[in-house]
């Protein structure tokens, strides 16, 4: 019979029952994504039809978006990404666009061209006659408007051929041809050929339809990514629909001709004309105007820049996101009509999860075959196996077309609202800390046992629970653009390595302990998802910055306190290798070629390119708070050691903070609560974020420090913390980094969806449900990774431990066992000897593996180097 191990420590039935409830959350989601894409989204699961077809405006012209209306267009469960010059260039590098019609037309030339050159397209366009041909070139983009109303011309007739004979003998050559052709016209039929408009507008319609090389019943293979058919290369025709026109403000002479009456058969037209001859009409751009007067210009009859940019956006997105998606990589923020990853890349991204897999299972099956059940039914083995579902999850959310992807769009009340509901849990959650045994007091011998230290880590959990609730929702609600949350959020930031600085200082004064093994746990428990999760997204390290951060500054902390630690007790000292570590490290953070050439040797050695003005940024704007929280630190501990010593001189500095501490402790308190409101109104003054972030490095100290004093000022506010809170910090490392891909979308620019509620186009259908369902499950998962990162943590570090000693476990169990019903091996002499042979080797290597820490962080790192040399 085999034996397993000993049964986890039992789990509290309220903390089951809520993983239990969890988990069947995670499975519906599941079921409610397969569902939508496989069955409700199964004829466009690319939502190509969906760009082209549908969508509706964020943020329309309604409180509170009347300042800056018709900014954000969002198509149905994917992400419209707005073009930029640079964009455009790499997509149609050497071919041209083609913009054929009448007026309306032209607008989409001129947005086409501001996108490429802002400047250049205002002059061009104050001096441009109007009903001629018209052409805008930047680099190697050619823009040409052809002045055609009729939809009859020569040149319109010219590059429709070009396009189908290209199209015909599967001509890979597109320098200098157009890459891309709109064509639009309706207007002029209803004003200049009287009763025989429809059937002209329809003579010209039928004429375009044999240039496009389609035909009857060619709608249904319309709708899949321009880049799996010929990798985005090639032409793309589309038609928009006639232009609707603001009837109520149209001249006299232009409203006689110009009626619902006229345009709307036109329009019907070309809708039958989409579904039974395959015509790629933009209907969207119909939506956009639809019943909003102030998306017209004060003619009527064309539309305001804003709107008319992105129309042309969504032409854009159609040509082009398949081609970027591949070429520029994340963040992967164009998910309309792309189809994410080439087919190689699913295989090349499980490797990941097969490098959690195999050693377990390998060594598992060197020992004993047997032992499968014992090993799947252990703790570690369940940490890998959420790890690895954690990272499978992520692939799944964010690239690729399972879940729906959202645009962020700002709102001041769902952003007070959120951040309402969240205190208001933390209120309800306040609990009373368990009582501590650090010896940092300041309260008498007898009340001792019922207080708690300065800065306990329930109230540091706390804190980063409380800091991380607010960081997601400012992630969520895209609140960046808003100045006040921008600087609490810097704040907010900096409060975080604050006390990375105070924690770490503290327990070396105290511990002493500066082992290659504690600082190996530090860095492990602090990058091991950060690290892993690269390979399986295809982004960088970097990108997850608050990792890297914090294991910069840890660093930083260590290097100063290891140094001659021994003479630590000597204040003086102490102090001065602080100024001198801050010295040396602003010196590299502000010189131009430390990190340069750093990161170009990472690049040539190790297959790695990260971004060094992003990084550079990063430790700038925090430059000097780990010090801050250093010094905090020190003087928590000199001042606890003068408050609690026994014998001191009535004279000296001890006596004299002694006998005066109750009035140094109501002055610290009331500097506390003035330095806030004076903080808030001094940021308040800045008008720019940029130069705010010139000032953060040394005025987010201010009420960083006075929150700390605050919060510690009284016995009742040390005693209690709140749990929800708590519960958070103790994974905000994990809810940070998985926030990028299963909270949020597209690398963090979008927001993740099932898709399954309110199918209909409005801003808030479905929000709010996704929002509710979406935030659980992440917030479990990181949970779960939480925990799973702490025993791998310890798996890595000490292997012999309990809750790491898998194989070893599956060795004790093999040792002295009758081997004979293992396997039905050969009994030949050769085959024992070999068997032998390979058994010592891999006992061999085993007792290496757990004897070493160098050794498992060698292979470690060995093997994310040749993940990075394979460009996994």
């Amino acid at each position: 019979m085999i034996r397993l191990p000993k049964s986890p420590r039992k789990i509290p039935l309220a903390r089951q029952a809520v993983r239990n409830s969890c988990s069947v959350i995670i499975l519906l989601t599941f079921l409610s994504a397969f569902y939508r894409r496989y069955w409700l989204d199964a004829h466009d699961p690319y939502k190509c039809n969906a760009l082209l077809s549908r969508g509706h405006w964020l943020d329309p012209p309604i409180e509170p978006y009347l300042t800056r209306p018709f900014q954000k267009w969002q198509p149905p469960g994917c992400m419209l990404h707005e073009y930029t010059g640079k964009d455009i260039q790499s997509c149609m590098s050497g071919q041209r666009i083609v913009y054929i019609g009448d007026s309306a037309t032209r607008q989409l030339f001129w947005a086409s061209a501001k996108k490429l050159n802002m400047t250049v397209a205002d002059e061009e366009m104050r001096e441009a006659g109007k009903h001629e041909d018209l052409t805008f070139e930047e680099g190697d983009v050619m823009v040409d408007f052809i002045w055609d109303p009729f939809l009859n011309s020569s040149s319109l007739r010219g590059d429709l051929l070009s396009y189908l004979n290209d199209g015909l003998q599967g001509n890979a050559d597109t320098v200098g041809k157009a890459g891309l052709v709109i064509v639009g016209g309706g207007l002029w039929f209803a004003r200049n050929f009287g009763s025989d408009w429809l059937d002209q507008f329809k003579d010209s319609i039928d004429y375009l339809v044999p240039l496009l090389g389609l035909r009857r019943g060619a709608a249904a293979t319309l709708y899949s990514p321009p880049g799996i058919r010929r990798q985005g290369k090639g032409h793309h025709v589309y038609v928009t629909p006639v232009q609707i026109p603001l009837y109520d403000v149209l001249s006299p002479v232009r409203a006689a001709s110009m009626t619902p009456a006229k345009i709307n058969p036109m329009n019907e037209y070309l809708y039958n004309a989409s579904k039974t001859k395959g015509v790629k009409v933009v209907w969207s751009h119909s939506l956009m105007t639809w019943e909003s007067e102030y998306a017209y210009e004060e003619s009527g009859l064309h539309v305001i820049e804003n709107v008319s940019s992105r129309r042309v956006d969504v032409l854009l997105n159609m040509r082009c996101n398949a081609e970027l998606s591949l070429s520029q990589g994340y963040p992967f923020d164009k998910t309309c009509c792309s189809a994410y990853e080439r087919e190689r890349a699913l295989g090349m991204r499980s490797l990941p999860l097969l490098i959690f897999t195999a050693p377990v299972i390998i060594g598992l099956w060197i020992h004993n075959w047997r032992q499968i059940r014992a090993v799947l039914c252990h703790e570690l083995s369940q940490a890998f196996g959420i790890f690895a579902l954690t990272l499978l999850y992520c692939f799944v959310a964010d690239r690729t077309q399972l879940f729906n992807k959202g645009q962020k769009h700002f709102a001041h009340q769902e952003f007070l609202t959120m951040c309402a509901i969240v205190f208001a849990l933390g209120v309800f959650s306040i609990r009373r800390s368990p009582v501590a045994s650090s010896p940092c007091r300041f309260l008498s011998v007898k009340d001792r046992f019922a207080d708690q230290p300065f800065l306990s880590r329930d109230q540091t959990d706390e804190w980063k629970g409380w800091m991380q609730f607010v960081i997601l929702i400012y992630h969520y609600t895209g609140a960046s653009s808003i100045l006040w949350i921008y600087q609490l959020i810097r704040v907010l930031v900096a409060s975080y390595l604050f006390m990375t600085g105070f924690g770490h200082t503290v327990f070396f004064l105290r511990k002493q302990d500066y082992s290659f093994k504690r600082s190996a746990s530090i860095l492990v428990r602090l990058n091991v998802l950060s690290c892993l999760l690269p390979y399986v997204m295809e982004t960088d390290y970097l990108f997850y910055y608050f990792a890297p951060l914090v294991s910069f500054w840890y660093m930083v902390v260590y290097l100063t306190m290891r140094i001659s630690h021994s003479r630590n007790v000597s204040l003086s000292f102490l102090l001065g290798k602080i100024v001198i570590s801050a010295a040396i490290v602003t010196i590299s953070i502000r010189c131009s070629t430390v990190f340069e050439k750093t990161f170009l040797l990472f690049k040539y050695t190790c297959g790695i390119t990260w971004n060094v003005k992003e990084w550079r940024f990063r430790l700038q704007l925090d430059g000097y708070i780990v010090y801050v929280g250093m010094l905090a630190a020190i003087l928590n501990i000199k001042v606890s050691e003068m408050l609690n010593a026994q014998r001191f001189p009535p004279q000296d500095r001890v006596g004299f903070v002694r006998r005066h501490w109750t009035k140094i402790h109501v002055f610290s308190v009331l500097l506390a609560l003035t330095v806030l409101p004076s903080f808030w109104i001094f940021s308040r003054s800045f008008t720019d974020k940029f130069v705010y972030n010139t000032w953060v490095p040394y005025v987010s100290l201010f009420p960083i420090v006075s929150f700390t004093i605050l919060r510690n000022s009284n016995h009742y506010f040390r005693k209690y913390y709140s749990s929800v809170f708590a519960w958070l910090g103790r994974c905000s490392l994990e809810t940070f980094t998985l926030q990028f891909h299963i909270w949020l979308a597209a690398d963090t620019k979008g927001l993740l969806s099932l898709g399954v509620f309110g199918r209909e186009p409005t801003h808030t259908d479905g929000r709010h449900q996704d929002l509710i369902i979406l935030t659980v499950v992440f917030l479990y998962l990181s949970w779960l990774t939480a925990d799973a990162t702490v025993l791998i943590t310890k798996w890595v570090v000490d292997p012999k431990g309990a809750k790491g000693s898998l194989i070893a476990e599956s060795v004790a169990k093999s040792e002295g066992k009758d081997r004979s019903d293992e396997f039905n091996m050969d009994r030949s002499k050769i085959g024992r000897h070999l068997i032998s042979l390979y058994r010592r080797a891999a006992n061999h290597l085993y007792t290496l593996w757990t004897e070493k820490l160098e050794v498992r962080l060698l292979s470690i790192l060995l093997s994310m180097w040749i993940l990075n040399m394979l460009n996994v």
